[in-house]
């Protein structure tokens, strides 16, 4: 199933990574992350992160847009001062749930007119605020990690296609592997392992809904190994890249 998310936080609290992003949780924040996007809480606690995801066909956005109105835009636009995160204000928090109110609670008459209505509008507001963001130049991406990480999350952005060790890691930044592991999982709540299995696949994604083949985009996103690949792309996305090329293709 091949879907992009819209994530509103209701509680707050902890914090996004989403591909090599941070983003600290407010209440009334909006995240928008496309179908080729790792993401994933960081900053682990026993606090409770009280949120509402959406998840969106990109199929069906295309079926609902129009030549004049792309629903899809904020799927799509990325850049370098795009942002994923747009913070609602009371007013707009207020609307938001109003929509995902008539979309999930509607059983009268009509209630599927009322429910694709209702996603619509819900979908012309997120890409209304997503382009005054993106017009203002709203990237306040909230860079408050490490700043060791932070040079360790762009080098292996810069090499992901490349073999990566945590040992290559660590002599290259003249740490220790048990320090370099400390602090990077401390940082973004994940390994180094599998912040770069998630980033290759994000690159698999991409490169699958562009037509290559399965063995091709193994070697093209850095995995090389083609039974690992198979295995990890698999447990990720919940289908294999094989299927996922076709449902991409259709």
């Amino acid at each position: 199933m091949i879907v992009s998310k819209c994530i509103i936080s209701i509680s707050g609290g902890k914090q996004f990574l989403i591909d090599n992003r941070f983003y600290d949780i407010n209440p009334g924040d909006l995240f928008i992350i496309n179908q080729f996007e790792s993401h994933c809480l960081t900053q682990i606690n026993n606090m409770v992160h009280e949120r509402i995801i959406i998840c969106i066909h990109s199929d069906y956005l295309k079926e609902i847009s129009t030549a004049k109105t792309d629903l899809s835009y904020c799927f799509t636009e990325r850049n370098q001062v795009f942002n994923h995160r747009i913070s609602l204000n009371k007013e707009q928090q207020h609307r938001f749930l109003y929509f995902i109110g008539k979309i999930t609670t509607s059983n009268k008459f009509g209630s599927d007119i009322i429910e694709q209505v209702a996603f619509m509008e819900m979908m012309v507001m997120v890409n209304s605020l997503f382009l005054n963001n993106h017009s203002a130049g709203v990237a306040d991406s909230n860079f408050q990690y490490n700043q060791q990480v932070k040079e360790i999350l762009s080098y292996i952005n810069q090499h992901i296609t490349e073999a990566i060790t945590v040992e290559q890691l660590a002599e290259r930044f003249y740490l220790s592997t048990s320090y370099i592991c400390r602090i990077f999982k401390a940082t973004t709540g994940t390994t180094i392992n599998k912040y770069i299995n998630a980033r290759r696949i994000t690159i698999a994604k991409s490169l699958l809904s562009m037509d290559l083949g399965v063995s091709e985009v193994c070697e093209k996103c850095g995995f090389n190994d083609y039974s690992n690949f198979l295995k990890a792309f698999t447990k990720a996305v919940g289908i294999s890249p094989k299927k996922y090329a076709q449902y991409s293709a259709s």
